[in-house]
C-alpha cells in the first residue's frame, strides 16, 4: 500500500518544478514507522538531517500552493501549463495522505518538506527547496 502512495507521488511530481527565485524539483520520501506518535518539529528536523536549532516554520498545503495551483493572469506559458499539475499534486497528496502539514527549514534557502500520514502508519511526502531573500 505504502509503495503505491510513493509511486502516485514519484508520478505526480515527474517533471514538475518548484518555482521561486531558482527552481527545484520534487523527491518523494518515505519513513516506515514513524506516525505512532506526533510529528514535532524537533523530531522532523531530527529524520532530515537539520541541526535542532534550524529555524522552522508550518504552513497549510493549499497556502504553500497558492501562486502555483491557480492560474495567475501575469503567468507565462510553462506556468500556465503547470497549474493543472500543481493542481493534480495537491489531490493526490490529499487523496493518500492525512495529517499533512508542510514544514519550512531555514531561512534563504529552505528546504520544504510536505509530510502526511499513510494509512499503514508511516510518513510519507515530497520535498523540495525554496530560495526566498
Amino acid at each position: 500500500m505504502t509503495n503505491e502512495i510513493t509511486e502516485k507521488l514519484n508520478q505526480a511530481t515527474n517533471g514538475l518544478l518548484m518555482m521561486s527565485e531558482s527552481e527545484y524539483p520534487f523527491a518523494v520520501f518515505l519513513r516506515s514507522n514513524q506516525a505512532q506518535e506526533p510529528l514535532t518539529n524537533q523530531k522532523l528536523l531530527q529524520l532530515t538531517g537539520h541541526p535542532p536549532e534550524t529555524s522552522i516554520e508550518t504552513v497549510e498545503l493549499n497556502y504553500f500552493f497558492r501562486n502555483h495551483a491557480q492560474e495567475k493572469e501575469w503567468y507565462d506559458e510553462t506556468q500556465k501549463q503547470n497549474v493543472p499539475k500543481f493542481q493534480s499534486l495537491v489531490k493526490t497528496l490529499k487523496n493518500n495522505l492525512t495529517d499533512i502539514q508542510v514544514y519550512r527549514i531555514g531561512i534563504t534557502n529552505i528546504d520544504v518538506y510536505i509530510v502526511g500520514k499513510t494509512p499503514s502508519g508511516d510518513l510519507a511526502g515530497i520535498s523540495t527547496k525554496v530560495v526566498e531573500t
